[in-house]
């Protein structure tokens, strides 16, 4: 299967991506958005992917946004329940309650060669599954203190080849690992 899976996602320094209730705003201060940042771009990543592939919960967040921000690009929710897709996403945005291994293999077949995976329990259940390629993390300056942690369901030790690391002045710290291996005990 010749399919990249990839993760590209900021957490706060102490390693969550959200406050308990599922806030994200900690993210968009003006200060952040308007800072030159080093290392890889998101813009330059999101050109290289096929597929986006989300949570529930993280559809559900982007679904609170303003604008749909993934215009172009098909996007695919994991989710065991019923998830309601307004009208304006029908087509775009296809629901799956499947095992990720059994998806990656369907989205090969269809000719997918870059996945973004996003959200939580998502990227959980990729690196579990040993799907994962790259770790793309953007650490933010601030401590959150309790939230959503990118890595708390993780349950094996997994081997990283670290790429580079980049400081921004605004403070962001962007780490680019590789996944070597999931470690065997």
């Amino acid at each position: 299967m010749d399919i990249k899976c990839s993760v590209f996602i900021a957490a706060s320094v102490d390693g969550f991506i959200a406050r308990p209730d599922g806030d994200i705003e900690w993210l968009h201060r003006p200060e952040y958005e308007t800072a030159a940042l080093n290392g890889v771009t998101y813009e330059s990543f999101i050109a290289t992917v096929d597929t986006l592939v989300m949570g529930r919960k993280t559809l559900e967040k982007v679904l609170s946004f303003p604008e749909w921000p993934y215009e172009g690009l098909p996007v695919i929710a994991l989710s065991h329940q019923p998830l309601e897709i307004p009208a304006h996403l029908q087509g775009k945005v296809e629901v799956r309650a499947t095992d990720v291994s059994a998806l990656v293999e369907q989205l090969a077949g269809r000719g997918m060669k870059h996945l973004y995976i996003d959200g939580g329990q998502t990227v959980q259940s990729f690196l579990e599954a040993g799907l994962i390629n790259e770790l793309i993390i953007t650490r933010i300056p601030v401590l959150l203190g309790e939230g959503t942690s990118l890595f708390s369901q993780v349950g094996s030790e997994h081997e990283l080849r670290h790429l580079g690391t980049y400081a921004s002045d605004n403070g962001f710290v962007q780490s680019r690992y590789a996944i070597a291996k999931a470690v065997t005990s």
